[in-house]
This record gives structure tokens, C-alpha cells and sequence, in this order.
């Protein structure tokens, strides 16, 4: 009888009994797939809450195949498999950072940066080394002198052409003080652009330039400078895409120029982009974007056009941002910036790009500033009715008090920060704003309230701080509000430190999140993007006062290794 039906089903269709084969011993009709790489014998934080830890992580082509045990994961192992045994070390995804201007970076890693310098021998050396690591026919420029010598002796320093002329004989070179208020530029520099004692704004001495110059005048050699090489860009991007992976950074959200899109374009092309990016073109072009039609996520797993950026205030570090009480050292109040005071305004640009689709994300620094952005975005919200919204304030900085951290809550708004800010800005904060400073980089307040933590850098920076791109030290910096060198003792308003998990989610799980790319990247899952780090010790085990010399030994993106130190 059994077979006479086996006979009938065959005659009906041979499916029917692939079918019922299949049902009966489903582990017989698929062999597990081979990996390319199996990571065996680590601690593995996830950021998955499904499972926050395992031992080993397979990957296939550029995605994670499987995330187990080693034993468990032994299926995936083939002839052709890579197998990488880390002894116990810590793998966790890739970092994200949330904030970066990544070709002011390279051109500083590439040029001169002069932050820290205020005397005759630094100088000397950096633009020296500028020198050599630049292409033959670039010029020399920024640097931003001074930044780190205020309220010092060495403020009053300034720099004499003759420091730099002997070394630049045939390089061009245009250097800027920290607060803008005084240029260098070197004899060459002079002659290429015709610029001598008769120009108002140069200084000289027996009637000859002691290449000390005025904005004014500085301008005048700048408008001698051709435009940066595309050789010199993609020189200047290896550079800062190089720091990136040797810091386990993965991903970067990027508030990008036009110009940059090329560069990215050609790295990723030519197989040299090290980090995925998720572009940040400024909120008022949000006009040409929707007449072309271009909606928000455009672009690939490589390069995306994500977001839009918006400014509301200026900046703590030349006492621009803005805050309800002026500030104790200039008795003024901080100013807008001219998306808030030129038409169409920020309200009718957030409006804007909030009926196209787009997740505006925008710059609040002062206490009003951020008062008054929550507001815009309040109105628009209930203007436009309830939709997808990952909006971001980025910066955060100086609330006014717990309250302003339940309105960003009960909006839904991001805390895009970057910790570093507070443990730099921390040697002037209290001096230019007193009892508010308790409310700066108010981490801990931000999240009892129910906000998303977004964690990033800024890097470089700005023309008054150097921030650097290490997410170690930017953790560090969350924990312990403490100096890398360990100051104050106890940290910084400790009451706004937060855990090292808290950290962590915010500088993966939670920025993959605030691009909307959570079902790519920013956890260690089957089918996500193999991006993942892995560390000389245990973020979750060591002593917070560790955290910032913790090393990145691995750098995986996509499952190929671009950063090796082991």
C-alpha cells in the first residue's frame, strides 16, 4: 500500500515528495554555508539585545553569516575558509561617528596644524613637515597658531616670516592665528601674489614684509591660490581615512561640501574608501534637492546622502553661542547664524525638508539656542503630522536644566554630542559661563529623560580645539569626565557621567539607528554589514581610567581587514 501512494504522489508531481522529504529531515536538505572568515575564541559585545555576547562571528562576502559559539560556528568552516583565533581579545561592531568634517581633517593631517604651537621651534618643525608630506605645488595653509596658549605668556608670540622662509623656498605658504586676527605668509607666498609694503595690512620693517598680515590683506594672497588638486584631496583623504581605521572607525556621519562627493566617489571606486559615509549636505540646499527630486537616502552602502544640516548659534570656543545671560568674559549674549536671520529662515527650512522627507539635523549650542530650536521643530511636528522623524540637535551642549532634556524626549529629537568637547572645553567653561556650566554636556540628564545618545567627535575640530577622532578617547571622556590626564579628580560635574554600555550603544547601535541604517550596520547580527573592531582589552571589565589607552588591534569593514596592529 505505501507504495502504491509513493507511486501516485511521484505520478502527481515529483514535488510532493521533495516536499515531504524536506519536512521529514530539514537538516539533510541544507548544508550550512561556508564562511570566508570565522572569528573563534573571543568576547563579542554585540549590541544585539537578541544576543549581547558570543565567542565567535562568521562571515560570508561582506556580511556576517553567523553569530555563535566557536563549537557552533565549526559548520561554516570549509577548505577556503580564513580562520582568525583572538585568544579572548574584545570584538565589538565598528565604531560610528556621529560628527566629522573629514576634508578639513585631511587637509590638516596632510598640512599644518598649529593649534598647539606658540613658539619659534614648533613652528618651524610643523611647516616642515607640511612641506614633505604635501604634492609638489600645494600650498601651505591655516594651521591656526595659538589656540592652546590663551591666557599664557605665549599669546602675545608672533611669528616672523623668517622662521618659515628658509624651509618653504619653493612652497607657498598662508598661516593663520587661531582667532583669525593675524596671518603669516612667507616670501614666496609675497611674490606669487604681489602683495608688499604698499598693501594696507602689511607689517613691515625698514620697508620690508615681516609677512605678518591682516584678514584684509591676507585675503589678498588668497585670492592668488589655485584651487586644491584632486591629487591633492585624494592625498589628503588616505591620510584621514588611514587615522579612521587605526581608530576602529567604520562609519562616519559627515557634514560634506560639494566638492567632497567626487573624492568619495573616486576612493570608493578605486577600492580605497576605508569608512562608510553618511553625507550631511547643509539644510538650505534642501530647495535643489527636492527640485531635482532627490530623496533622503540616496546613494549606496558606501556613500549615502542622509541627512541635512542646519545652524541655529555660533560656538563656545569664540563665545558666539547663544544663552539667554551674556557671558561673564565679553558680557554679550552669543549671536545667530544666518540660517536664522536671512530669509527663508530656519522655521520655513525645517518645514521644508520635513514635507520632502529629509531628518534635518541641526547645530544648538547656548541655552537659547536650544530653547528656541525645540520650539521650530515643535511647531513643524505638529504642523506636518506624525511621520518617520530621526531628527538630531546636534551639539547639545549647555541646556538650561532637566526640563530641556524632556522636551527633546517628548519630541523624539536625538542628542547628537561629542563627549571630547567636554573634557577640552572644560578649561574656560565655567570662566565664560559660570553656574551654567553644570548643565554643559549634561550626558547623564540627557538620558534619565528618555533621550537617544548619539556619540561622535566633530573632528577636527574647530579654529579654537583640535578634537581628536578616537571613539576610546570620547568614551573615556563620557565615563570619566576626566582629562587624558586625569583631571579633575573625580571628574567633571561627575553627576553627568554615564556607564560604559551607555557609551558604547552610542557609538554604534544608536547612530546606525539615527541614519536609518539599523538593518546594515552597528551590531554583530546575521546579515548586517561585517564591520567590527577588535581591542587590546575588555571595554566592560577594565577600570574606567583605562578606557583611553585601550588600542584598536583590527579593523574589519566589510569583512576585509584595513587596519592590522597584532
Amino acid at each position: 500500500m505505501y507504495r502504491g501512494r509513493l507511486k501516485a504522489l511521484m505520478a502527481d508531481g515529483g514535488w510532493l515528495v521533495a516536499c515531504a522529504i524536506a519536512i521529514s529531515h530539514p537538516l539533510s536538505a541544507t548544508r550550512p554555508q561556508e564562511a570566508d572568515l570565522v572569528i573563534t575564541n573571543a568576547r563579542v559585545w554585540t549590541g544585539d539585545s537578541a544576543r549581547p555576547f558570543a565567542e565567535a562571528i562568521a562571515i560570508r562576502g561582506d556580511r556576517i553569516l553567523a553569530v555563535g559559539g566557536t563549537r557552533e560556528l565549526a559548520v561554516h568552516q570549509g577548505a577556503r575558509t580564513r580562520m582568525i583565533d583572538l585568544a579572548g581579545r574584545f570584538a565589538m561592531p565598528g565604531f560610528i561617528d556621529n560628527h566629522t568634517h573629514f576634508a578639513q581633517a585631511g587637509a590638516l593631517l596632510l598640512g599644518v596644524n598649529l593649534l598647539d604651537v606658540s613658539d619659534d621651534a614648533a613652528l618651524a618643525r610643523r611647516v616642515r613637515e607640511a612641506r614633505d608630506r604635501l604634492p609638489r605645488g600645494s600650498w601651505i595653509t591655516g594651521g591656526d597658531w595659538g589656540a592652546y596658549a590663551l591666557n599664557t605668556p605665549a599669546a602675545s608670540w608672533r611669528p616672523h616670516r623668517g622662521l618659515i622662509d628658509s624651509i618653504t623656498p619653493s612652497t607657498p605658504a598662508l598661516l593663520s592665528k587661531w582667532d583669525r586676527s593675524e596671518y603669516l605668509a612667507n616670501e614666496l607666498a609675497l611674490r606669487v601674489s604681489g602683495v608688499g609694503c604698499h598693501v594696507p595690512g602689511v607689517e613691515c620693517e625698514n620697508g620690508v614684509p615681516t609677512g605678518r598680515l591682516t584678514a584684509a590683506a591676507a585675503s589678498r594672497v588668497r585670492a592668488a591660490m589655485p584651487p586644491k588638486s584632486m591629487t591633492q584631496r585624494l592625498a589628503e583623504a588616505r591620510v584621514a581615512l588611514a587615522q579612521l581605521a587605526s581608530f576602529g572607525v567604520t562609519g562616519i556621519h559627515d557634514n560634506t561640501g560639494p566638492e567632497q562627493f567626487a573624492v568619495y566617489a573616486a576612493l570608493r571606486d578605486s577600492g580605497q574608501l576605508t569608512t562608510r559615509v553618511f553625507a550631511r549636505p547643509t539644510l538650505d540646499r534642501i530647495g535643489a534637492l527636492r527640485s531635482v527630486g532627490v530623496p533622503r537616502g540616496t546613494g549606496d552602502e558606501w556613500i549615502r546622502i542622509g541627512a541635512l544640516k542646519g545652524f541655529v548659534d555660533g560656538i563656545m570656543g569664540n563665545s558666539s553661542a547663544r544663552f539667554y545671560e551674556p557671558y561673564l568674559t565679553t558680557g554679550v549674549r552669543g549671536s545667530w547664524r544666518t540660517m536664522m536671520t536671512d530669509p527663508p529662515g530656519m522655521e520655513p527650512l525645517l518645514f521644508a525638508a520635513d514635507s520632502a522627507g529629509w531628518w534635518p539635523t541641526v547645530h544648538a549650542i547656548g541655552d537659547e539656542a536650544i530653547d528656541t530650536l525645540l520650539t521650530m521643530m515643535e511647531r513643524v511636528i505638529a504642523a506636518n503630522g506624525p511621520r518617520e522623524r530621526r531628527w538630531r540637535m546636534i551639539h547639545t551642549q549647555v541646556i538650561r536644566g532637566p526640563e530641556a532634556a524632556r522636551r527633546l524626549a517628548r519630541l523624539g529629537v536625538i542628542a547628537e554630542v561629542q563627549p571630547y568637547h567636554a573634557i577640552d572645553d572644560m578649561r574656560w567653561m565655567e570662566e565664560r559661563i559660570g553656574r551654567r556650566a553644570r548643565w554643559a554636556y549634561a550626558f547623564r540628564t540627557l538620558q534619565q529623560a528618555g533621550v537617544r545618545l548619539s556619540f561622535g567627535s566633530d573632528w577636527p575640530g574647530t579654529n579654537a580645539s583640535w578634537y581628536t577622532a578616537n571613539p576610546l578617547h570620547g568614551i573615556h571622556a563620557a565615563v570619566t569626565r576626566q582629562t587624558l590626564d586625569g583631571r579633575p579628580a573625580g571628574g567633571w560635574f561627575p553627576e553627568e557621567r554615564v556607564d560604559v554600555e551607555t557609551a558604547l550603544r552610542a557609538y554604534t547601535v544608536n547612530n546606525a539607528w539615527a541614519a536609518g541604517e539599523e538593518a546594515l550596520k552597528g551590531r554583530i547580527a546575521p546579515g548586517l554589514l561585517a564591520d567590527i573592531v577588535v581591542l587590546d582589552a575588555d571595554l566592560l571589565r577594565i577600570a574606567p581610567e583605562r578606557l583611553k589607552d585601550v588600542l584598536v588591534l583590527v579593523t574589519l569593514l566589510g569583512g576585509r581587514i584595513v587596519h592590522d596592529a597584532r
